[in-house]
């Protein structure tokens, strides 16, 4: 293996981001970060470039999304040593919906190895819709991937605890340490996704009858139902996606809250699964692995350095926030920050 030179890991430790004078952002200078009138720059036209952008509708088939404000709009950038930069709507609660899979993930992985995620679980791509019945019968796991539904739901039911009860807390804690923030449940979303959640309610039993159901589907559905509503801001997000960027150390506790050699995983079924059957697209454009949620939030990683969070909720086909993932790739472009490119990571 090829070893990164002093003088490498100094242009590796100054090559990211930088605060802008019109954003919010702690006063003393990232060591991740480049010049603040560059970010400044490249912040202020992401957003005034795609504040505008009215392509998409909120995702209405859960009513209670159907009625948050289209026009809210916010991006967030954390870096692993802890600064904060923002933009637009960033303190705005959204629900957190598919981004959750990411996390749940990564407690079963805490709990029962990479293995058994390959072996219960599958990381393969669909090719089809986050919520399609079709792939659970041509895939050979039957759940395709943890990013989907299916995947999903069946990553839900293999988390341990002795009831529904303690496994909702392990997850609202799980998420809050990674986020820095006391963060809970949106009750009046979790309702109406509750009361709409009949697609899932069959993917489950469909599921359960292929024999990938770990518990049983009403609880794992429920708990599913649950996990994807819980709040949260554009910056506590990033600070969700920092942590996976920082190797599982929350970057403003310093905590361990993930193992260091369960992240490689994890990000690596971001990038080919996260942002669904657009997943190839988004991987192509900006190099980076990242997770959506119908809520309208994304949020980007780039490992080492920091995450990127955007939230607007206007959505696409596929499920994707369009502001979020049009102000995602233009900061990752503007910043060549591409886990591809020699380059960005900081080898000679």
């Amino acid at each position: 293996m090829r070893h990164i030179s002093n003088q490498a890991l100094v242009v590796l430790l100054i090559a990211w981001l930088a605060i802008p004078t019109s954003i919010t952002a702690q006063v003393s200078k990232s060591p991740v970060a480049p010049d603040y009138a560059r970010l400044e720059k490249i912040l202020g036209d992401a957003y005034e470039s795609f504040k505008d952008e009215t392509y998409g509708s909120p995702a209405d088939y859960i009513p209670e999304l159907g009625n948050v404000n289209p026009e809210l709009f916010g991006i967030s950038i954390v870096t692993v040593d802890g600064k904060v930069f923002n933009v637009g709507d960033v303190e705005h609660t959204f629900s957190i919906q598919s981004i959750s899979k990411v996390f749940t993930l990564a407690m079963v992985m805490e709990q029962m190895g990479q293995e058994a995620i390959l072996e219960k679980l599958g990381a393969e791509p669909t090719g089809l819709p986050f919520n399609s019945v079709t792939a659970i019968e041509q895939q050979a796991t039957r759940v395709g991937n943890p990013l989907v539904n299916a995947g999903a739901i069946a990553t839900t039911s293999l988390l341990e605890g002795p009831s529904e009860k303690a496994k909702w807390k392990s997850i609202l804690d799980f998420y809050s340490a990674c986020a820095s923030a006391e963060l809970t449940i949106m009750n009046d979303v979790y309702k109406s996704e509750a009361a709409t959640n009949g697609r899932n309610q069959a993917i489950a039993r469909l599921l359960n009858s292929y024999g990938v159901m770990y518990n049983d589907p009403e609880k794992a559905v429920d708990l599913y139902t649950r996990q994807c509503s819980i709040g949260i801001s554009s910056e506590q997000l990033a600070a969700m996606g920092a942590t996976l960027a920082a190797g599982g150390i929350n970057p403003f506790t310093g905590d361990r809250v993930i193992k260091q050699d369960n992240i490689p995983q994890l990000l690596s079924v971001m990038l080919s699964c996260g942002m669904y059957d657009y997943s190839g697209t988004w991987s192509y454009l900006t190099g980076l692995p990242a997770k959506s949620g119908v809520g309208g939030g994304i949020v980007a990683i780039v490992p080492g350095k920091g995450a990127i969070a955007a939230f607007s909720p206007r959505v696409d086909a596929a499920g994707n926030s369009v502001r979020a993932q049009k102000a995602i790739a233009y900061i990752s472009q503007q910043l060549d920050i591409n886990i591809f490119d020699p380059q960005s990571v900081g080898v000679e």
